[in-house]
């Protein structure tokens, strides 16, 4: 949805345009919070009123590297901790300049109080960690390798999981530096696919790094959106589509959007859950029970990776109330099949199904894009992978604008 690597509601450059600008939901938050809360499709289809139950994101801390998180919305008073303003542009790291990181922290941990956004992970804290957009940068002077240093400030915090629905075309140096210590530092890294699938479907940063989760999106009937990027980048997909966030940085009206930014927002949110239910778990557990529990069509082999859907897509309900997924070795990443523990590589023995031991570089397949899922019990109801065999959906008038350097997705 909205994501640094392309559009939001408001596209990253600030441009709203075609079906991905969609409905407004209201003109103040207030105002609209029964319609804002049917809007979210997604928590019903998640099922996460059973979730709650259990487990509401409690004792976890989302690192949110973004444009900034207010925390003076009625969805995130109480819920930010103030982090670091890596762009050392005008203003702080709570200072957001377009909305675009306040709606991430909402879909995250938003209390859907006084008509806002109701986050998947409501019982979660948020760590805002500033970064600067193409327009910023060239607006004004910014830190160049503001990116990285979030990274590795989210490194040394306490936050578990760091999402990152931000993205550019060129890896850097200092980044790709900043992710692998973030990984030795234990934590779980999401970041958006991005939207240009339609406009080169390059490889996208941070996403393509092999220590991130890169997120894909899907509608309401599990197909994935023909915005979504897809390839090797993909590890797992999210609802995407039609989901309501700020239409700008006035924070004053809500917006349905499309965009791999939400998804990525709502798969860390997953993760936020899942950890909360096991505080003892590594990132290497959270992520792999993710991958293990994730809906897949019908007749996907088992180890089996998509371009498109990748692992398959989020369903946190299916382990916290129906157990599936098995956390395994505490040391491997099921991403590389790597020990991030410091033990000697070659100990490394696979301790869970292939699905999950299946390294980022290994290929995917062309042919898993949407379909029927096979699963049975509660989550088959859940809507996020139904329907036909077509591999995309399409909208029409559907357009992204393309920045420089750095977008949201």
């Amino acid at each position: 949805m909205w994501d640094r690597v392309s559009g939001r509601a408001v596209a990253f450059t600030m441009a709203l345009t075609g079906t991905c600008a969609a409905a407004l939901v209201g003109t103040a938050p207030a105002a609209a919070a029964s319609d804002v809360r049917s809007r979210q499709w997604y928590l019903n289809a998640m099922h996460a009123e059973e979730i709650w139950r259990k487990t509401t994101g409690e004792g976890i801390t989302v690192a949110v590297i973004d444009t900034g998180v207010n925390p003076a919305t009625p969805a995130l008073k109480g819920k930010v901790l103030k982090g670091l303003d890596a762009a050392e542009a005008k203003g702080e790291s709570t200072d957001d300049y377009t909305g675009h990181g306040t709606t991430m922290a909402e879909l995250i941990a938003g209390s859907g109080e006084g008509g806002s956004v109701k986050g998947l992970a409501p019982g979660a804290k948020i760590l805002t960690l500033r970064v600067s957009d193409t327009d910023m940068q060239n607006r004004e002077p910014v830190n160049a390798h503001d990116e990285a240093d979030a990274i590795r400030a989210a490194a040394d915090s306490d936050a578990q999981i760091i999402n990152m629905s931000v993205g550019s075309e060129f890896p850097a140096q200092k980044s790709i530096e900043a992710v692998k210590y973030a990984e030795s530092k234990g934590k779980l890294m999401f970041a958006a696919v991005g939207n240009d699938a339609k406009r080169g479907n390059k490889p996208t940063y941070p996403a393509s790094y092999p220590e991130v989760v890169g997120v894909a999106a899907t509608d309401r009937n599990g197909r994935v959106g023909d915005y979504s990027q897809h390839g090797e980048l993909v590890d797992i997909a999210a609802p995407g589509n039609d989901i309501p966030g700020w239409c700008d940085a006035t924070l004053t009206r809500y917006c349905d959007a499309h965009g791999t930014s939400s998804s990525s927002a709502i798969a860390s949110a997953s993760a936020a859950l899942i950890w909360s239910l096991h505080p003892d778990w590594t990132a290497n557990q959270v992520l792999r029970v993710m991958f293990e529990s994730a809906s897949r069509p019908d007749g996907t082999e088992e180890g089996t990776l998509s371009n498109y859907l990748g692992r398959g897509i989020v369903r946190p309900n299916a382990h916290i109330n129906r157990g599936l997924g098995e956390p395994g070795d505490p040391g491997i990443s099921p991403l590389t099949n790597q020990r991030t523990d410091g033990e000697p590589a070659e100990s490394a023995a696979p301790s869970s199904p292939a699905a999950s031991q299946a390294p980022k570089e290994k290929p995917v397949s062309d042919a898993v894009a949407a379909g029927s899922t096979g699963n049975t019990g509660d989550d088959s109801r859940t809507g996020l992978i139904l329907g036909g065999a077509a591999a995309v959906v399409v909208f029409a008038g559907a357009a992204f604008a393309v920045a420089r350097r750095r977008r949201t997705t």
